[in-house]
């Protein structure tokens, strides 16, 4: 997998389930409700295709963002169980593409070298110690294309509160991707880390029912 033109899927569990979102990493620009202006990649290819999909991995939110008013946002542990069912979409990309995208998660300016096929022999490559989104996840095929996703290398994260911005972003790529309705994202997001004790549940479909 050497060639950056290989296809492969980046999998989304946060506020890049909104495809608007997620192409600002591709094209470059200003998500709304963000801070942080975009580069994109250099292969401005949009993706070709997108879909629903569910991770095997808990869903929490940490760190304090200040692309987010300081708050909280997405993870995912390294440890995968068939019980966990995390809410995600698949987007069709190049492996260039995801090396990019890599670089503006992680603010990694010059080169940046990412081992595919350790990540799928080992289940994971950290490609960056002590960075937010170092670690590439290998977890699993779809149509005969690997399956990456990004998180931390470390499952020992303290949980923190995300804002409400963030929250909004990712109900709406809930909406987007998978369609449900506001009873189930609700009975979703209030057994998260991070949302537990910080936002009650009035509060929650709130948020949601603005989407």
């Amino acid at each position: 997998m050497d060639d950056l033109q290989d296809k492969v899927w980046y999998a989304c569990y946060g506020s890049n389930l909104l495809e608007e979102r997620f192409l600002c990493y591709i094209t470059g620009g200003q998500p709304a409700g963000a801070k942080t202006v975009y580069g994109g990649c250099l292969d401005k290819t949009i993706p070709s295709e997108s879909e629903d999909i569910y991770i095997n991995s808990e869903l929490y939110f940490a760190r304090a963002s200040k692309n987010w008013d300081n708050g909280g946002v997405a993870f995912i542990r390294t440890t995968f169980s068939p019980t966990i069912k995390t809410m995600g979409r698949i987007y069709l990309i190049t492996n260039g593409q995801l090396i990019d995208i890599a670089k503006q998660e992680t603010n990694t300016v010059s080169g940046l070298k990412m081992d595919f096929n350790k990540a799928i022999l080992d289940g994971s490559y950290i490609f960056k110690e002590k960075s937010w989104y170092g670690n590439l996840l290998y977890i699993g095929q779809q149509k005969d294309y690997p399956i990456f996703t990004l998180t931390n290398e470390s499952d020992n994260q303290t949980e923190t509160k995300p804002s409400t911005d963030y929250l909004k972003t990712i109900c709406q790529g809930i909406k987007q991707t998978h369609g449900f309705d506001d009873l189930t994202i609700l009975d979703y997001l209030k057994s998260k880390r991070g949302i537990i004790g910080n936002y009650t549940n009035g509060e929650l479909m709130q948020i949601i029912a603005e989407q």
